[in-house]
């Protein structure tokens, strides 16, 4: 795993004994989005304490940069695992990715 790059939304994420890039790409945003439905109402339901475990984890899947040797079921026992407070930092970092975007994108 690469280290992850906060100036790109990047978080890591503890699976299967090692940590596990979170890249929040538009790909991976868009795949989410039809899964989860709209990203705005996510960061809502997030803000207000009404995310679900089934999005948390959603949102986690469709960032992994890579899935190899996972299922969606262990990236689920992992955030049980962590708990939800030790989940949420990853998650924050990824909600704060969806409203503000990079900081690294030129300005137009």
């Amino acid at each position: 795993m690469t280290n992850p790059n906060s100036f790109r939304g990047e978080a890591s994420l503890p699976l299967a004994g090692s940590p596990r890039l979170l890249r929040p790409s538009f790909a991976a945003l868009v795949a989410a989005e039809e899964e989860l439905g709209p990203l705005f109402a996510l960061v809502g339901r997030a803000g207000a304490g009404q995310l679900k475990l089934a999005e948390l984890v959603g949102l986690f899947w469709h960032c992994l940069e890579s899935r190899e040797g996972l299922s969606r079921e262990a990236v689920g026992n992992a955030v049980i695992a962590l708990g939800l407070a030790e989940a949420s930092k990853p998650l924050r970092v990824l909600l704060s990715q969806i409203l503000q975007g990079r900081a690294d994108m030129p300005a137009r």
